[in-house]
């Protein structure tokens, strides 16, 4: 698989594993204001998702999604971490984490893949945005 088509599925994959996780986590909080702030997160995960498909079609790639192990283990993950304690500064601490993550890798496959078309980087980098801006906004519901 070529150095694009690698950086639109990672970009594709992260963006589907945003999209369902605050999917199960709407359906978890009572808060309604940590609930819209949520959705928010999920209406721009789904927009990336969208684009980073489009350019996977437009470039004749096929979308590699999660497999269906990775989204049962997430799940599974979501119930557990969230049995005992469902407070909104758990979820938040839950989904730091989680944008960590997602910013390590975004910065490793933007050093890693430096001579992707500009639109596939640009997607990249809007992702890389995102994934800060979260850590930022989550910050205020611990």
């Amino acid at each position: 698989m070529n150095a694009e088509a690698e950086m639109l599925n990672f970009i594709y994959q992260n963006s589907q594993m945003g999209v369902s996780t605050l999917e199960r986590l709407m359906e978890i909080t009572d808060d309604e204001e940590f609930k819209k702030h949520l959705k928010s997160q999920y209406d721009e995960y789904q927009a990336i998702h969208n684009e980073a498909a489009r350019l996977l079609n437009r470039h004749g790639y096929d979308e590699k999604g999660i497999n269906a192990f990775e989204k049962l283990r997430t799940y599974l993950m979501i119930n557990m971490q969230t049995l005992t304690d469902k407070s909104s500064s758990h979820i938040a601490e839950m989904l730091i984490i989680g944008s960590n993550m997602g910013i390590i890798d975004a910065i490793k496959n933007l050093k890693r893949y430096q001579g992707v078309e500009k639109e596939i980087r640009d997607l990249m980098e809007r992702l890389l945005k995102f994934e800060e801006n979260n850590v930022q906004q989550l910050k205020k519901f611990l």
